[in-house]
Parts: C-alpha cells; structure tokens; sequence
C-alpha cells in the first residue's frame, strides 16, 4: 500500500472507529480506567449487528442442513486436552522486543529494509532475538494455585467439538458426512492487538467440524470453500473484495492436506476472515492416544470402523462484523430541510445485517394522532424484527440519524395517513429507503409483510 493509500485508509479507519463509538457499536474495554488493550464491548448497535450475523450463520449451517448440529462447549477444559492437541508445546508466536522504544512485536511485524531489521514504531535496529510466546492464557481451578490445578482460557472452540465427537454422534444418530457446529468465545494473549477489532485477545469464532471419508476430504473443502464464499456475498461483503487464498505446503500445519484463508480487503490492507482447513485425521487421533477412548465411526452399510477425517471452516466473529462496517461504511450528500445539500453518512448494510430493521416517525411529535397512530405501527412491527420509534427533531434529522446507523426502511405517519388530505390515502403511511432515498405509499396492513421479505 502507497503512502497516499495508507493516508486515506487511516482517515477511513478513523472515521469508522469515531463512528463506532459516537453511535454506540463497539467501545474500548474498561474505557473509564484506561482501558484494556485488545478487549472490547460491544454497545446496543453492535450487539444486535454481532447476533444478527451469529443467527445468520447458524440458520444457513445448522437448520438449513439435515446433516449438522450445534453444541456448545465450556471454555476451561481439562488440561490434558490442550497437552493432545499440541497448544501446550506449540500454540506460540515468535516475539521480537525493540530495545529502543520498548515496543513488544510479532516477528512478522518488523520491517526489513535492505536487509536490516526495523522496528515499525520508532526505526530502531536494535531488536531482539525472536523468541516464542505462547499465546495461551493459564489460569488455575480450584482453591490452590500449582501446577497440578493449571489449565487454559481455551484459544479455540474446535477441541471441545473433538473431544465430544463421540457423544454428539451417537446422540444425534447421523451418517458420514456430518458436522458438529459451534459459535463461541476464544482468548489468545496476543502480543500486539491491533487495526481496531481485528486482532483482538477476546474473541468469538464461529467454527464447523464437517467430518468425512478421508478419500472425501479435499471434495469438501473445494465444496466448504465456495459456500463459505457465498456466506459473504449474501450478507452484503460483494465477491470481488474477497480472496482465497491457498495456503502453500510449506507454511500451513503439518498434519493439513489443504488450507485456505479467505481475505477481505479492509480499509488497512488485505487480511484473513476465515480459515478453511483439512485436518485430516489428526485431532480425533491425538485425542485417542491421549485418552485412551475410541473416538472413531462404524459404517453400518460397509461394516468398517475407522477413524473420519474432518474439514474445519473457521469464521472469525469480531472480524466479520468489522468486515460489515467498512463495507457498509459510505459518504454521499443529501438536501437538508431547506433543500441545501449536505454530507450524509450511511451505513448501507444488507438489511438481514442491519441492526435496526425500521424505524418510524410521527410527522409531527406535538399531533396526539399522530404520535398514537406511530406508536400503534411500532408496536405492530415489533413481534417480526427489530424497530425504532423517534419522534425527536426535524424529519429530515431523523433520517440522517436512521441513515447513519444503518437502518434500511423508514415508515413515516403523516396527515395523509389521517385521511386528512385525501380519504383514499387514509391508513396509508411513507416507507423510505435508506439507499435510494426514494418513498412510497404503502397501506399499514401490508406494511408486516413488505419489511419481513425485505429484510430476511
């Protein structure tokens, strides 16, 4: 990225963030104390973004498919489990320490310039040796703190769906292929979160365990690839800002036959938002050795035992949502009150996305009628999706406010809508579009079932 680049992407990042925070989507963990660096809440706005997308992904990877269910594991799991699976030993990120501004930094973060190392902060050469971190955060269970009592916050959901294998297949009666599924929290101690939400230590994946046939495997990662791919697209991040990126032999995890990460281009340079990885065999086989239990699957038809191979996409909560931000994220100009034009900023997020869905207007908040028939109208649309009631401020100031955090329809009550003007208007109301700024005259009783095709 060019320097003139790298100028306007940081302006944008900041503006998103300022906005972020203004509108109530994301603020700085413990703000009031300083806060904590890498942690973050999520306010109204980005809560319901967050669980929109979480519900999303569970409706078109578990209830829109026969052959996937969900669990839910705990975070704190036996200690012996993260020994299996190689995080103990090997969960670690090379860290480099710069002796002049004190700064604390991933390898790959350091800056080579014509062969001398960098620091990116401050220009130092005077760096350390890399030397490995573990990124896992121990903790201790129980009432003594030793090493018999210590385990991990888990830096990732995928263990707990491994080592439930067994149960979840038996309870759930399913047939290779099949998957086991899962949304939840994930820590890592990263050296250096940066770039807003994207690298964070508290996090949450949405994970997919699709087990199979091994001579199946790399049919289902090409399959899990271009449905993930879809994902995407249908919650408004367009094809052509997406990449899958294949992982070379060389750089991904030995026991994987293939990887690829699929990249979004952020306002700060192209970055992963999912891994799809085939595993193979490699998890359920450590965890058999471990433990000792058979982790392995009976095929009724060929009457053979073995143990499945599993191809893992791993989405990126947080990540996601930040990803629907930028896209969103766009300036235009629109008339004020008077017909003069003015900056507008808009978030124009997919409406199944959209934390607000609609939001409605009395024309007027001193008309009794007015404001009754509105309230009447939220409370009609409520049951089926998430609305807004303001009647504070100019009409066209309510717009703005509605445009900026992304609400894609707005109904507004008028005297039409009284039969004031025109009795053939009479329980009819405005809905304007977000995008388009455009209105039409809809009648209230169609009101319920024009938003809900519009917004699922």
């Amino acid at each position: 990225m060019n320097k003139s680049l790298e100028t306007v992407a940081a302006a944008t990042m900041e503006k998103i963030v300022s906005l972020c925070k203004r509108r109530g989507f994301i603020f700085q963990s413990s703000e009031i104390y300083g806060g904590l660096n890498g942690c973050w809440d999520y306010g109204p706005l980005g809560v319901e973004l967050k669980r929109n997308l979480k519900n999303y992904w569970w409706r078109v990877m578990v209830h829109e498919r026969e052959n996937i269910v969900g669990m839910d594991g705990s975070i704190l799991m036996n200690r012996a489990v993260w020994k299996a699976s190689g995080h103990e030993d090997t969960f670690t990120d090379p860290m480099v320490d710069c002796r002049s501004c004190k700064a604390r930094l991933r390898a790959d973060q350091v800056i080579d310039k014509k062969g001398i190392q960098q620091c990116p902060n401050c220009g130092g050469k005077d760096l350390t040796a890399p030397r490995a971190f573990n990124l896992m955060f121990k903790t201790f269970v129980g009432a003594t703190e030793d090493e018999s009592s210590v385990t991990y916050l888990r830096p990732e959901t995928a263990q707990s769906i491994f080592v439930q294998f067994k149960n979840v297949l038996e309870v759930s009666r399913k047939k290779l292929p099949f998957g086991i599924a899962q949304i939840g929290k994930a820590f890592r101690n990263e050296i250096n979160p940066r770039n807003f939400t994207f690298r964070s230590r508290e996090f949450e994946q949405m994970e997919l365990e699709y087990f199979c046939r091994e001579e199946e495997g790399i049919k289902w990662l090409d399959y899990w690839l271009e449905e993930r791919l879809k994902f995407y697209e249908n919650i408004g991040i367009p094809r052509a800002k997406l990449h899958a990126h294949e992982i070379p032999d060389e750089e991904r995890a030995f026991y994987s036959k293939g990887t690829y990460d699929i990249e979004y281009d952020f306002p700060f340079g192209r970055q992963e938002l999912e891994g799809v990885a085939y595993r193979t065999d490699y998890d359920l086989q450590q965890h058999i050795k471990a433990s000792g239990k058979p982790l392995d699957y009976f095929d009724e038809e060929t009457k053979q035992r073995f143990v499945p191979h599993v191809v893992e996409p791993s989405a990126g909560v947080d990540r996601t949502v930040l990803a629907l931000i930028c896209e969103a994220y766009d300036e235009d100009t629109a008339p004020d009150e008077k017909g003069k034009l003015e900056t507008r900023v808009v978030l124009r997020f997919h409406p199944r996305m959209a934390p607000i869905k609609c939001s409605v207007f009395p024309l007027l908040k001193n008309n009794e009628q007015l404001v009754a028939k509105a309230k009447e109208i939220a409370d009609l649309l409520r049951p089926h999706m998430n609305v807004f009631y303001d009647e504070t401020g100019a009409i066209g100031r309510r717009y703005r406010r509605q445009d900026e955090i992304g609400t894609p329809f707005g109904v507004t009550v008028d005297f039409e809508t009284l039969g004031e003007k025109d009795r053939a208007l009479q329980d009819t109301v405005t809905l304007r579009d977000r995008d388009s700024m455009k209105q039409e005259r809809v009648p209230i009783r169609e009101l319920v079932s024009i938003l809900t095709s519009r917004v699922r």
